[in-house]
């Protein structure tokens, strides 16, 4: 009996001890369980933080970036794993619109937040870079325009269509009034710039190439004022690149731009409703009057080269001494054409020796020899706004005074043309003298001083150069395309 006793005191203790080892085990694999948890969920809020803290920026409106927030809450397996599998997966997999989109997001953040910087633009810029951007008051806003500048050129991508041939495509004029046109085109296509791009699908914008100064050229029969064949050209480009490219149709055209100086260039892009309403008109006939629209279109300077140079006169101005070398108020010569020119000859050609105007300048005087000379150059429009004598009194630092209507200046988003330029109302042309002459001495200072300033801004340079006209074009364009939602 004791011996039964004992196996079964035997028996009893190994139950027992199996039972103990079972709850020990079972214990334990539930802490080892809880603690395994606990590491994943940390893991899981690590890594939904690093893109929070990459798209937390601070913009407006309908600019605000959506990020993720680390969860507040704890979470079961369950939706830990459904959350991952669908938001995570998606932010490893953003579309490359969505990438272009997220950086454009924090370019106008940015932007943003240095325009409203309390620090001086003078501790933000480094380097040789102060030779380009000057203190003084040409700009709105000085720090905001250095900072988009910045970005467009960290991250500007523009893609040039190779659809179609010579000369109507991929060329244009490089001499004379419309030569803008042209050293455009062949910069885009031919310079050493950092923005073109060969992808698609990493562009911001579209150029297409076309030239429609020489479609006046090549298409237009003459004294038939019929502009059809320019428009049908621009209808099948249009055609062309949209049947053959995804990207026309992904916007209707808002992100596609052209560009032309001529002054049918407005009326060539009615060939296509989308590309005269939607898409970036680029354009030296920036009359507001005539469908041009500054919250989509750009307008550009009209520049004349003759011989495809500016005159050796106007490359290093004399330095003025207490305005001794200036010693005409202002000065016109120019054909009598447009609305405004009738005006401006009737009231004061030929009749102040104080104030030279001229229809057609005498030979054996000197056209940039009277700017030179003259404080004021006028500066009326023709048949269209857009004028030459613009930028060629911003090279003779002879202060401009506009004389147009509807006319958005160029670059007008950037620069206040108001610190380097007088603008006159076409019904006071007969008082033209006493409003100029009613600018005081200091103002007048201040003017010239702005003249010089933001005469960079309108010089071709072959190659281009930093902030100089070719690239305040594609700043403008920058800037409407950083305004553009495509989603």
């Amino acid at each position: 009996m004791a011996i039964k006793l004992n196996r079964f005191s035997f028996h009893w203790h190994c139950f027992l001890c199996v039972v103990l080892i079972f709850l020990v085990l079972t214990i334990s694999g539930c802490l080892i369980s809880s603690f395994m948890c606990f590491p994943a969920v940390s893991k899981f809020q690590y890594t939904i933080s690093v893109p929070a803290v990459q798209l937390q920026t601070k913009v407006t409106g309908s600019d605000q970036v959506r990020h993720l927030h680390s969860p507040s809450t704890s979470y079961s397996p369950a939706r830990i794993n459904r959350f991952r599998n669908t938001t995570l997966t998606k932010i490893a997999k953003l579309s490359r619109e969505d990438e272009l989109e997220q950086g454009l997001a924090r370019a106008r953040a940015s932007i943003h937040k240095a325009a409203s910087s309390v620090r001086e633009l003078s501790t933000i810029i480094h380097g040789n870079q102060t030779d380009y951007v000057l203190s003084g008051g040409i700009y709105h806003n000085r720090k905001a325009f250095y900072q988009s500048y910045l970005e467009m050129e960290r991250r500007f991508k523009v893609f040039v269509y190779s659809e179609g041939e010579l000369p109507l495509v991929h060329d244009g004029p490089c001499k004379d009034i419309y030569a803008i046109e042209g050293r455009f085109i062949h910069e885009m296509e031919h310079g050493p710039t950092r923005f073109r791009t060969r992808e698609p699908q990493i562009a911001h914008v579209y150029f297409m190439p076309f030239s429609v100064t020489w479609m006046v050229e090549y298409l237009y029969k003459p004294l038939t004022y019929d502009q059809t064949p320019l428009k049908q050209f621009v209808a099948d480009y249009v055609r062309v690149v949209s049947n053959k490219y995804p990207f026309w149709n992904k916007t209707q055209g808002a992100d596609h731009f052209m560009l032309a100086c001529h002054d049918w260039g407005p009326h060539a892009s009615r060939g296509s409703p989308f590309l005269y309403n939607t898409s970036i008109r680029v354009l030296c006939n920036a009359n507001s009057s005539e469908g041009f629209n500054p919250r989509k279109d750009v307008s550009i300077p009209e520049i004349t080269l003759y011989g495809g140079y500016v005159s050796p006169k106007l490359l290093s101005p004399p330095l003025d001494q207490h305005n001794t070398s200036r010693p005409y108020l202002a000065f016109f010569a120019g054909g009598l054409h447009g609305p405004i020119r009738p005006l401006l000859l009737n009231h004061w050609k030929e009749k102040d020796s104080d104030l030279p105007v001229f229809e057609y300048l005498p030979k054996h005087l000197d056209y940039y020899t009277f700017m030179l000379q003259s404080k004021f150059c006028l500066c009326p429009s023709g048949h269209e706004v857009a004028s030459p004598r613009i930028v060629e009194s911003i090279y003779a630092e002879c202060v401009p005074v506009i004389l147009s209507d509807h006319y958005v200046l160029p670059f007008s988003d950037v620069l206040r043309w108001e610190a380097f330029s007088v603008q006159v109302n076409v019904s006071d042309i007969s008082r033209l003298k006493e409003v100029l002459l009613a600018v005081p001495e200091e103002k007048y200072r201040r003017l010239k001083e702005g003249v010089k300033a933001v005469r960079k801004h309108f010089v071709l340079n072959k190659p281009a150069k930093r902030f100089d006209v070719f690239h305040m074009i594609l700043h403008s364009i920058w800037l409407r395309r950083i305004n553009l939602r495509t989603e």
